[in-house]
């Protein structure tokens, strides 16, 4: 299955937590493993890539530097394999790749992907790793002013440790074409991660209504298949926002379009995301009843790319849990772990933890 790209922010948060593992392992054998437990996929094709298919690619560059499309599919294959071994081989190649292609293709696609994102973490190799991509990425964005595909690239690149050089990217990008669509949802972006922690309720109202603000400029200029990715955002920033009629919605327009597309790559993401945020927005007008329904009803579904990789949004079950409504967390947990494929053991501990009268800590599944 065609894996959807547009979840960079989910994906970004998974090398965060990753990197440190990636660099703490113990050093492995310089050639590439086979995937220890699952099997490693093209995100283009969906296509399994194997050992063997990385071995043809490494010696095809030796002959051919500037295939590009070869180096894309290594970057993706190191990133996932790495996650699975924690091998710093692996992760050094990663890194190899990255460099070359910010050097010659800074406009490529994969270079503005999680997959070739660096964090300054784990050790000494992943802060030089990453202060060299930086530098290499502020060269390429002197080189091409006005190349706004180089400079979201480059401020993705900086996106959780440089805010402020990030900031002044996306601002400079949106100079340049103040009505793109992906232009406009990066500033967004932007202030969506930055709320994320955030626990002054003024403070989260503030960076709401600003991502707000851009994704509805987002929307109006946005395509079929950038609308519901545009519309899932909105009913999220409405409700943080405290505009709970526009939060409604937007939901309900996302459950729409989902019902009228059921073989859609998003089916799954939209009933979940859109039945969370109605939810919540019937917790807020004091109808736990409503609540409860939409919870169960998030957890109705058969998963997809998103929510199999990185677990059901938690948000609402936190929320009813505070209201005591533990059967009906429960029964939600538990049509989840259907779908769930990364971590069961996760589940079943929260499973646990709520049967034994406490509230278990979600951790990242209450940020998407």
């Amino acid at each position: 299955m065609k894996i959807s790209r547009r979840f960079s922010c989910l994906a970004a948060l998974l090398i965060l937590s990753a990197m440190p593992a990636l660099a703490a392992g113990a050093r492995q054998q310089s050639q590439v493993p086979a995937p220890a437990r699952r099997e490693i996929f093209d995100f283009e094709s969906g296509e399994p890539i194997t050992a063997q298919d990385v071995k043809v690619l490494e010696d095809g560059l030796a002959k051919n530097p500037d295939n590009l499309a070869a180096r894309s599919k290594l970057i993706e294959y190191y990133f996932q394999a790495g996650l699975e071994s924690h091998s710093p081989d692996i992760e050094e190649k990663r890194q190899s790749q990255i460099f070359w292609v910010i050097e010659h293709h800074p406009e490529a696609k994969i270079s503005g992907s999680p997959e070739a994102a660096i964090m300054p973490i784990g050790g000494r190799g992943g802060v030089e790793a990453y202060h060299h991509g930086k530098e290499l990425w502020m060269q390429q964005v002197e080189k091409h002013p006005s190349d706004v595909q180089v400079i979201l690239h480059a401020a993705e690149f900086l996106q959780f440790f440089d805010k402020e050089q990030e900031s002044d990217l996306l601002q400079k990008a949106l100079e340049i074409a103040p009505t793109d669509v992906e232009v406009l949802s990066k500033e967004a972006e932007f202030y969506e991660l930055e709320r994320i922690g955030v626990k002054s309720p003024e403070k989260t109202k503030e960076l709401s209504e600003k991502a707000l603000a851009f994704r509805e400029r987002a929307l109006q200029s946005a395509g079929a298949d950038e609308r519901s990715t545009e519309i899932e955002a909105i009913a999220v920033d409405a409700l943080e926002a405290g505009d709970l009629a526009r939060a409604e919605q937007s939901a309900n327009e996302l459950l729409k379009a989902a019902q009228e597309d059921k073989n859609g790559w998003n089916y799954g993401n939209a009933i979940h995301k859109g039945n969370i945020v109605l939810g919540r927005v019937a917790l807020r007008r004091g109808d736990i009843e409503g609540a409860k329904q939409h919870l169960l009803a998030a957890g109705d579904i058969s998963g997809s790319p998103q929510l199999d990789s990185f677990d059901p949004n938690m948000t609402l079950a936190k929320e009813l849990l505070e209201k005591g409504e533990r059967e009906t967390v429960l029964a939600f947990l538990q049509s989840c772990a259907k779908f769930s494929e990364t971590d069961r053991a996760k589940l079943q501990n929260w499973i646990a933890t709520i049967k034994g009268g406490g509230t278990p800590d979600f951790e990242s599944n209450l940020d998407y």
